[in-house]
């Protein structure tokens, strides 16, 4: 099944839209989807024009296409756990919340906490991604704990903030502190980063571009080769963060 969702003209469109009812598994019951529109209770035909193609039976059947003004919409995908969204533009703050299965692909840009705290699933973002992609949320201890998330442009400030397990890719460039409290899984950065990995207790990181500001509180252990982008690259590799039981690996190309 094929539900096409394009968003209709608003009086008011820079009111942000909470869309958790956004999901694979609640397009198999019918007329009961509701989304808030600011403080506002809407039905989705007040928010969207509804297209639906074909039957399914299970929600990995489902297929949601979010087109037109998307930008304001958040928490689309918010505890996924089958199925594909497929984002034509923008989409708002905490795509992919809590996600265990299932793929999101955005074909623009992300706003703040992309698949935050996600369990499982892929997201691929086309564009950039802002601050907190992969994280915790404010006072939790674990981010992201498992699946995939691959950034094709840059991302914000503490990206992977938390990481305690799947594979974040940013292929572009990252703010400042990615990867900052690691505890586990694999962050991996295309470009150049600031202040990469501090306090890491667990989990590998590595950096193919430039990390400006790095750390005092990091062991040279050696060198390493790895592959990224179909070629081989020389790496430096560090224990740490020594301040914190240096238990983390962070790799870093040698330019």
């Amino acid at each position: 099944m094929r539900v096409i969702l394009r968003t209709k003209p608003r009086k008011k469109p820079f009111i942000p839209i909470e869309a958790e009812a956004i999901i694979p598994q609640n397009f198999l019951r019918k007329n009961d989807i509701t989304v808030y529109e600011g403080n506002k209770e809407r039905k989705l035909d007040e928010i969207f024009y509804i297209t639906t193609e074909g039957p399914a039976v299970s929600p990995d059947q489902v297929e949601i296409v979010l087109s037109g003004e998307t930008g304001r919409i958040k928490r689309v995908g918010e505890y996924m756990n089958a199925g594909r969204i497929v984002i034509e533009g923008d989409i708002g703050m905490h795509c992919g919340n809590f996600m265990s299965a299932g793929e999101i692909i955005i074909k623009g840009n992300a706003d703040a906490w992309l698949g935050r705290e996600m369990r499982g699933g892929i997201i691929r973002c086309e564009g950039n991604a802002s601050h907190y992609c992969a994280a915790g949320y404010r006072g939790e201890k674990r981010g992201m704990r498992g699946g995939i998330v691959q950034v094709m442009g840059n991302a914000g400030d503490f990206t992977a903030e938390y990481l305690s397990g799947g594979e974040v890719t940013i292929h572009g460039d990252c703010g400042d502190l990615p990867g900052v409290e690691m505890r586990g899984g694999t962050l991996i950065i295309g470009g150049n980063c600031r202040r990469p990995c501090g306090n890491m207790t667990g989990g590998i990181c590595m950096i193919f571009g430039k990390a400006d500001a790095m750390l005092p509180t990091f062991r040279n252990t050696g060198s390493e080769e790895k592959e990224y982008g179909g070629h081989h690259h020389r790496m430096t590799m560090y224990r740490g963060d020594i301040a914190n039981r240096g238990k983390g690996t962070l790799l870093v190309k040698i330019n």
